[in-house]
């Protein structure tokens, strides 16, 4: 990093974390009790807090990664703060870990940039700087640095994981992978991706040798063809049968396989991924989750995505492919109508976006969910096209880390979307340094009105007195 970006760096950092204490300190004034989920939350941490470990709230569903951590800091800081009483692990003082998080993920998005895109010479350092700021201002994320949930800590910890994985250090990767599993089961997911991440990189190193064998370049010039698409999943078979190359993969991939099989045990000995209630957390096979995660990054990247360019180019390639996309079609009608499921969360708690887009979009008449086939269309062919840089094993690989994070999750919920919407955003090209504003100045305004209805338009159930705010 050169000194000018790393004054640079070091301003745009400083800067945010000031906004975002005098936020903190506006939301805290306002909801000083504990909001949503922090009802669960709060509490298990103050008994953590007060040595009582084997206490534990049965409507909590992930793993103590959160409150034990937060023990960590906040004790040890009281004693040498000498502070005393209900101050400790008072809800401010829980909060104030994810303003913590929050600024350790600022960092860690600007490193991943830095490193993922370190053979790009044609990317300056205020483009990095102004893309790391965007991200740690990613709306859905952004909203719970203000209250003590567990996502702060689960992207921050994941990561961390994934900028050790590309930076060859495995068993650290593997171990922070652990503490992301701990704040949230699914990042198991997310564990299996970085050992994909050191796969495909072999992969493609042997596919370009396959190639070079072959003599022949058509294959990598049409790569987005079927017959291609054929021949590179019967490499893929053929690579990982030999014993040779299973041996190498596994020599590099241990710790990630340590992991995930200690995940394995974990969900025979629990009986399940979910801790606690798992009434309200069934497993399902909800394929249309995955539509509703390119219409959000459809929404969160639409400088990226919705370009008149694009639009052309994805004209011409339905006239140049039109079977396939009838068949895709087809396919997309099927899972909409054999595999959606309405959560009754989603159709009950109105302090939700989610309910409003479910009710005033999806709600509007039956055919509405399968009219928007052709936006999802648009936006999953978008969608990769803006990953036609990386090589087609690591396409592969993510969306299959992508199906497994969101087809088994019935609620619709844009916090399950946030890692691997951020994931796909840190490995995209740069865009122009105007696209870049724009799309900073989005998610300001988006911020701006989240945080207005949350903090200033309350309302009140009929059955409770107590104060209800809009929130993701």
């Amino acid at each position: 990093m050169e000194r000018a970006e790393a004054y640079g760096f070091s301003g745009a950092m400083s800067g945010a974390f000031l906004l975002s204490c005098l936020l903190f300190a506006a939301v805290s004034r306002r909801q000083r009790g504990p909001y949503m989920d922090e009802v669960f939350h709060v509490p298990q941490a103050q008994a953590y807090c007060h040595g009582r470990f084997l206490q534990w709230d049965p409507m909590i569903t992930t793993l103590p990664g959160l409150y034990l951590l937060s023990v960590g800091v906040v004790k040890p800081a009281a004693w040498l703060l000498g502070w005393t009483g209900s101050v400790v692990c008072s809800v401010g003082m829980l909060r104030f870990i994810n303003l913590l998080f929050s600024a350790g993920n600022f960092y860690l998005l600007y490193l991943l940039l830095f490193k993922i895109h370190q053979k790009n010479k044609a990317v300056s350092g205020f483009q990095r700087i102004l893309s790391a700021l965007t991200l740690a201002a990613f709306p859905t994320l952004y909203f719970f640095t203000f209250l003590y949930y567990t996502d702060p800590g689960s992207v921050f910890f994941t990561l961390f994981s994934y900028l050790m994985c590309l930076y060859g250090n495995h068993k650290t990767s593997a171990l922070l992978g652990f503490c992301g599993f701990m704040f949230r089961q699914t990042n198991i997911v997310w564990t299996v991706f970085c050992a994909g991440n050191v796969v495909a990189e072999k992969l493609n190193e042997a596919w370009k040798i396959e190639l070079q064998k072959k003599k022949d370049e058509k294959i990598s010039s049409r790569k987005g063809s079927f017959s291609d698409l054929t021949r590179i999943l019967q490499f893929l078979v053929k690579y990982l049968l030999s014993p040779k190359n299973l041996v190498t993969v596994t020599a590099l991939t241990w710790p990630y396989i340590i992991l995930v099989s200690l995940f394995f045990v974990f969900v025979f000995i629990n009986g399940g991924i979910v801790v606690g209630d798992r009434s309200s957390h069934e497993a399902c096979l909800h394929f249309p989750q995955l539509f509703y995660f390119l219409s959000f990054t459809g929404f969160f990247s639409f400088p990226h995505l919705l370009t008149p360019t694009k639009i052309r180019k994805f004209l011409l390639s339905l006239k140049k492919h039109p079977v396939q996309y009838s068949l895709v079609t087809v396919i997309s009608l099927f899972l909409i109508w054999k595999f959606t499921y309405v959560h009754k969360y989603l159709l009950a708690d109105n302090r939700h976006y989610t309910f409003y887009v479910w009710r005033k979009v999806f709600q509007r008449h039956e055919l509405v969910k399968y009219l928007l086939v052709p936006f999802y269309l648009f936006a999953g062919w978008s969608f990769a096209d803006t990953l036609k840089s990386k090589s087609i094993f690591w396409i592969l690989m993510y969306f299959v880390c992508l199906l497994a994070v969101t087809v088994p999750q019935k609620l619709l919920e844009f916090r399950y979307f946030i890692l691997p919407f951020l994931i796909y955003r840190l490995n995209i090209p740069f865009l122009s340094l105007y696209r870049q504003l724009l799309e900073l100045a989005f998610y300001i305004l988006v911020n701006a009105v989240t945080f207005y209805l949350f903090l200033n338009r309350t309302f009140q159930w009929e059955n409770s007195d107590e104060v209800q705010r809009f929130m993701w």
